[in-house]
């Protein structure tokens, strides 16, 4: 079965079904959908400019009690391997990205049951006080599991959170939206109801968040576009979502091993079904960290327009086997060779910076783990 018919509707601003998606991941005309991908991307973004943010990921504790199959990064509550970051060494971390023109922290980590709402507030409030920087910080999981120790409500934690200093949430923990995987793979994970209702609550405080995917868990085409169904419908109804992400399994070293990796191809069709399906989301970031720089370079072909984070340290995708790295001055020219202007973003995605042609960053960092 032919799949122009679905892309011409795409293309021409229809919007697609379950059903569309669906016939779409079975095909394997993965250059057509691309390059539909691509057309309907310069509708939001007809200038040719690719934009990334400078930013670090602090993981400020692998302490975890969700035990999820696919995650070689947690440790169990009293684990001897287990660590809380001290403040102190999270203010060094922000100061070392303020000091290479960074704009963003994502600070994420485990589901730690021992620490209370007022951990997260009273850094939050520190790290304010101290620093002009966005803090991009924990994923739903974690903000559920606040709630559940301080016998709260998530609107009510996201909105103390806010009050202390968060200015947003990534969608971290969405993987596959359907309570069919979740349950083989995170069965103590948030459902995919309170995934999507965390998100709403960020809105709802003044805030916004991310969406992602993760697709390689054995998952069914169905639950693919109920997943990207699921993103859609929450963003018709609040607009909490800036940004789409999504990207591959990385089983290496954790207990799914045995599954089967999908490849740089299925990364890519999925980036494009995912632009063609998400027709109210105006942002797609590639994700370079686990595909590699040269695939995320293509990915700006196939629907994406930002080029994500320059992430200066990153370890929960790192310890599962993936540990692609990169550095400004090379983002730079990644985005040049993928035939588009680098422009420097917050995480609102405002331009802060365009890159002209040869200029490079002032100052630039090694990458480490």
């Amino acid at each position: 079965m032919s799949i122009d018919a679905i892309l011409e509707r795409a293309v021409n601003g229809e919007r697609l079904s379950m059903e569309d998606a669906v016939a779409l991941y079975e095909s394997d005309e993965v250059e057509k959908m691309g390059e539909a991908a691509n057309q309907v991307m310069l509708k939001w973004h007809p200038d040719p400019v690719a934009t990334f943010v400078i930013g670090r990921n602090v993981n400020y504790t692998n302490f975890c009690d969700t035990y999820c199959r696919f995650c070689a990064f947690y440790r169990a509550p009293g684990h001897k391997e287990g660590y809380v970051l001290n403040n102190e060494e999270i203010f060094k971390k922000i100061e070392e990205t303020l000091e290479v023109g960074g704009t963003e922290i994502l600070m994420q980590g485990g589901t730690n049951p021992d620490l209370p709402l007022s951990y997260y507030t009273n850094l939050l409030k520190e790290i304010k006080e101290r620093y002009n920087i966005w803090m991009h910080s924990f994923s739903p999981a974690e903000v559920w599991k606040i709630a559940e120790v301080s016998n709260m409500s998530v609107e009510d934690v996201l909105r103390e959170l806010h009050e202390a200093g968060l200015d947003s949430m990534p969608g971290g923990g969405a993987e596959i939206l359907t309570e069919e995987t979740r349950l083989r793979v995170s069965r103590l994970k948030v459902t995919w109801e309170q995934w999507i209702e965390a998100m709403k609550a960020t809105k709802r405080v003044g805030m916004h968040g991310t969406a992602t995917m993760v697709i390689g868990f054995g998952e069914s085409f169905e639950e693919r576009a109920l997943h990207l169904q699921r993103v859609r419908d929450a963003q018709d109804e609040t607009e909490c979502f800036t940004a789409f992400i999504s990207w591959l399994l990385q089983p290496e070293n954790t207990g799914m091993y045995k599954t089967k990796k999908l490849t740089p191809r299925d990364y890519l069709k999925n980036v494009a079904i995912s632009r063609l399906f998400l027709d109210n989301i105006a942002n797609f970031q590639s994700s370079w960290v686990t595909m590699g720089p040269e695939i995320g370079k293509m990915s700006l072909q196939y629907g994406c327009n930002d080029f994500g984070s320059t992430m200066m340290e990153e370890n929960v995708v790192s310890a599962a086997g993936a540990t692609h790295k990169v550095n400004t001055n090379l983002t730079l020219q990644l985005i040049r060779e993928a035939g588009k202007i680098p422009a420097q973003r917050d995480t609102g995605y405002n331009i802060l910076k365009v890159y002209h042609e040869d200029e490079t960053a002032d100052k630039d960092f090694v990458m480490q783990n």
